[in-house]
């Protein structure tokens, strides 16, 4: 009869590592402090600032596809899209400008999705505990692309919120980029046409594309308080 095996306590506190490392709570704070460094990085360098001093030299699509790599880095270091779309179409003029910035606005957006959900998925879930908060996670959970396509319409939520509110909910990683993508194109294009013709603000083109980035930033505000409103009145009370 062979002696019972037992745990050496040194195995057992080799496994709790790994084990802790990898906890949810573990993850979270991982991901809080990629996102402070990122902020950080923002705040004390302005990154944005290179692009305005983009070299002249550096024109077609091989630099237009550097920009939108820069333009995927900066949106997960919370610079503001509006003036990342101002810069691509300034220098790249509106079709180039354009697929670049739609191009930097995918890979942010995934970059930002992809590190919430296998870094603070877990975590936060456990936090939906509001009632906006369960029902706006109920709703990307059944209508993910519906929703993440109106997100990206009517900006009333800044764009890293929602990439990572998204990140917490069930929607899958394709359908989320296809709706940013798809969603994007609006706004985007706006302010990439008013970036070109910056030189010109009296044109049409300028003029009708600020009149468009007015009138959606309304909408979207007012679609924002809608939603808002509604989700809690429809979420019942604990």
């Amino acid at each position: 009869m062979s002696a019972p095996v037992t745990t050496r306590p040194t195995e057992t506190a080799a496994l709790r590592g790994p084990k802790a490392l990898l906890s949810p709570w573990s993850r979270f704070s991982l991901l809080v402090a990629v996102l402070l460094a990122a902020a950080s990085t923002m705040l004390l360098f302005e990154p944005q600032r290179l692009l305005a001093s983009w070299p002249e030299q550096l024109t077609g699509g091989g630099a237009a596809m550097l920009f939108g790599l820069a333009y995927g880095a900066l949106t997960v270091a919370f610079v503001p899209r509006p003036l990342l779309n101002l810069a691509a179409g300034a220098l790249f003029g509106a079709q180039l400008g354009l697929a670049a910035a739609l191009a930097g606005t995918v890979l942010g957006a995934g970059v930002s999705f992809l590190l919430g959900r296998v870094l603070g998925q877990d975590a936060l879930r456990t936090l939906l505990r509001g009632k906006v908060l369960t029902a706006a996670d109920g709703v990307l959970s059944r209508h993910g692309f519906r929703s993440v396509l109106a997100l990206r319409l009517f900006p009333g939520i800044p764009f890293a919120a929602a990439n990572y509110c998204a990140a917490t909910s069930r929607m899958g990683y394709p359908p989320f980029l296809l709706a940013t993508g798809l969603g994007s194109i609006p706004n985007t294009a706006a302010y990439v046409i008013a970036g070109s013709e910056a030189a010109s603000p009296t044109s049409p083109l300028f003029l009708a594309a600020m009149g468009f980035i007015v009138v959606s930033g309304l909408g979207g505000a007012l679609v924002a308080w809608r939603k808002r409103h509604r989700l809690g009145r429809d979420t019942p009370d604990d």
